[in-house]
């Protein structure tokens, strides 16, 4: 995050070069997804449905990185004072809350495919799940730059990674019905496509959840931000805490610092500002107020 504000020129190039991966990834992606949901539906393979829909989610995951982008950029106005920030958390809810519906659809089938195997080519299943490890391996490599900037980049990268392995998968299930006829793999395969989908998607569920309930940002501790606070020589006290999400990678704080002396308040509110911003927090507001005024009680402020 913080390279973003020493290069502004540097990155609003970055920006757009990262934007025009990211289109293409949707494009191929998008692309595969139509071709493999054919031949899955074609061939009643339902391994090969399974990864189509975990590609779709990949999809929509990468547009959703492409939609904070440019939600990030729109300027805060009189009804969103923040601008449209929280939306991708509201996004990446939305995004899991699908997923998870997907993966009830595909349990559901495996199941019932279980006591009536359908026979499958093997040979097609392998080559399609084959040509996804090239599109998501292809698409995992596009990424590998920006991920190390950017939250919601390095997800999308994650989650090409893992759909890279579940492909691999696919493949050894078409590889086995082919020279065993052993149809039973294609929904033991599939359950196990949505055992990973559920581990990746869960994280994503309870991130997003507690985000949007205005919970502690990941990577951030309560007790450190307020040992950072305390451990400033001319700080008393420090109450009122609140720390939370602005979007997936804006974090903001409101605290209440107790000093001696008012006079030395903006260069006490200055060191503290960039020790939070070196935890992560780049929005935060702090209340500077003297022993005598300061409030014992709960209901005097929030």
């Amino acid at each position: 995050m913080g390279s973003h504000h020493h290069h502004p020129h540097h990155y609003e190039g970055d920006n757009r070069s990262q934007n025009g991966i990211f289109v293409l990834c949707i494009l191929l992606n998008l692309l595969f997804v139509g071709i493999e949901a054919g031949v899955g539906l074609w061939q009643h393979s339902l391994s090969l449905l399974a990864d189509a829909g975990h590609n779709l989610s990949d999809v929509f995951s990468l547009l959703l990185v492409l939609v904070s982008f440019h939600l990030a950029k729109i300027r805060s106005n009189s009804h969103f004072t923040y601008g449209y920030k929280k939306s991708t958390i509201l996004i990446s809810l939305l995004n899991a809350i699908i997923l998870l519906i997907a993966v009830g659809g595909i349990l559901l089938e495996s199941v019932r495919k279980f006591s009536h195997p359908a026979a499958i080519d093997g040979a097609a299943v392998s080559c399609t799940a084959l040509a996804g490890i090239l599109v998501n391996g292809f698409t995992a490599i596009l990424l590998i730059r920006g991920q190390q900037h950017d939250l919601n980049v390095r997800g999308a990268f994650l989650h090409m990674v893992a759909d890279t392995l579940v492909s691999a998968g696919v493949v050894v299930s078409g590889y086995i019905i082919r020279h065993t006829g052993w149809y039973v793999i294609d929904p033991l395969v599939s359950i196990l496509i949505v055992v990973v989908i559920i581990f990746s998607t869960w994280r994503l569920l309870s991130d997003s959840l507690r985000l949007s309930l205005d919970g502690l940002p990941e990577g951030i501790s309560l007790e450190q931000v307020t040992q950072t606070l305390t451990e400033h020589p001319l700080v008393k006290d420090v109450h009122h805490v609140h720390v939370w999400a602005i979007s997936t990678t804006d974090n903001a704080l409101t605290a209440h610092i107790v000093i001696e002396n008012l006079d030395e308040m903006e260069d006490i509110k200055d060191t503290l500002k960039q020790r939070l911003a070196a935890l992560g927090i780049a929005h935060s507001t702090l209340e500077m107020e003297t022993p005598a005024s300061h409030c014992h009680h709960d209901n005097c402020c929030c």
